[in-house]
């Protein structure tokens, strides 16, 4: 029984030799095979006009019992009269390959965006309401591949997206200043969102500011269409923040190799053009920041329910390309992604330093105002 049981052992161990060996050289397209659906694409008709009228719609909202955005650590607290209204969107909870976009009850899907919400969209509840749209996001996999069929996927959840927007701005008061923010998935919709509703409009006079957090805006090709400047000052209003975060060695691969096969909003190749990179640490672009200058990193527990918020933990500079760059990475959870990209942690290894510059933007913008 000792020698099968030995046997079994070994068999495993040449399992996890054979499994890391493999990742280490194929671990792109490993992630790539096991992410994307393989079914075709299929299209969904447009929500009803109104519907975002509903709070059933929407993860986060004003009166909305259990609102995961108004989640704080111990020490902070929601704005009891909140000047702003923040519109956020979620980055992508549906990891599924079945299909191209989630459905809107999926009941594991949106708990995964409240997780999200938690830690990302309470930054702003010092200073706005959150309102965080459920919509039919496409899936992690569309991402990780150049298929049309990614492109339809992420076009119908946009649709959802900027319906929710439109609701959104009927049902703020006209003249409350306004936050857009999103990350990853909700960070690329927000780019389109500003391009299309916000850019050349007296709506961007309301934006406090736009954190485009998690998702590439290229310096050369992107940012002159988005309406809004990059964030040059750390008390400036009516501009955009970007960061990407990866920990030493950094392997950006992933993203940068599909980066730098598209074209930028102006119709020229992004190829080895420099991305927007604002430190969270100092609100400014590319900076460095030493770890003492970080007011608290959230370190959430095990079940993901609540955080404990530290300060001094990590430090951030804006390195080549306009990667944000932390040194060796803290351990904050098991979701570092490949090529120690911190991905998942984009708001909240800073989230403190994200809560008080939302609260200078707002400042500086009813001085502006």
């Amino acid at each position: 029984m000792a020698r099968k049981f030995l046997y079994v052992i070994a068999a495993l161990l040449v399992l996890v030799i054979a499994a890391a060996i493999a990742y280490r050289l194929y671990g792109n397209q490993l992630i790539r095979l096991s992410l994307v659906p393989r079914e075709a694409f299929r299209n969904e008709a447009a929500l009803a006009a109104g519907r975002y009228k509903d709070p059933a719609m929407w993860l986060a909202r004003p009166g909305l019992p259990n609102d995961p955005s108004r989640w704080t650590p111990a020490g902070e607290a929601p704005a009891t009269k909140p000047q702003a209204a923040v519109f956020f969107i979620h980055p992508t909870s549906y990891i599924g390959r079945d299909h191209w976009n989630a459905v809107l009850d999926d009941a594991e899907t949106n708990a995964r965006a409240a997780i999200f919400l938690r830690g990302q969209a309470s930054a702003f509840n010092a200073v706005g309401e959150v309102w965080a749209p459920r919509y039919r996001q496409a899936t992690f996999g569309a991402f990780l591949t150049s298929a049309a069929d990614a492109n339809r996927a992420l076009a119908l959840a946009y649709r959802d997206v900027a319906a929710a927007f439109d609701d959104f701005i009927a049902e703020v008061d006209p003249k409350r200043p306004i936050i857009l923010a999103g990350h990853s998935q909700g960070a690329l919709h927000l780019t389109r969102l500003l391009r299309e509703k916000v850019a050349g409009t007296p709506l961007a006079n309301r934006v406090v500011a736009a954190y485009v957090v998690g998702w590439p805006v290229s310096r050369t090709t992107d940012l002159a269409a988005l309406g809004l400047p990059e964030c040059g000052a750390a008390d400036q209003a009516r501009c955009l923040l970007s960061w990407e975060t990866f920990a030493e060695p950094a392997d950006p691969s992933l993203i940068l190799d599909t980066f730098d096969a598209t074209t930028g909003f102006d119709g020229r190749p992004r190829k080895n053009t420099p991305m927007v990179c604002t430190n969270p640490l100092t609100g400014t672009p590319d900076a460095a920041a030493p770890a003492g200058a970080n007011l608290g990193t959230l370190f959430p527990d095990k079940d993901l329910t609540t955080a404990t918020l530290r300060p001094g933990q990590v430090a951030a500079r804006c390195g080549d390309r306009g990667l944000l760059l932390i040194g060796d990475g803290p351990d904050v959870g098991p979701y570092v992604l490949p090529g120690n990209n911190y991905h998942v942690y984009d708001y909240s290894l800073f989230w403190a330093n994200v809560r008080a510059d939302a609260g200078r933007r707002l400042k500086a913008w009813e001085a502006l105002r």
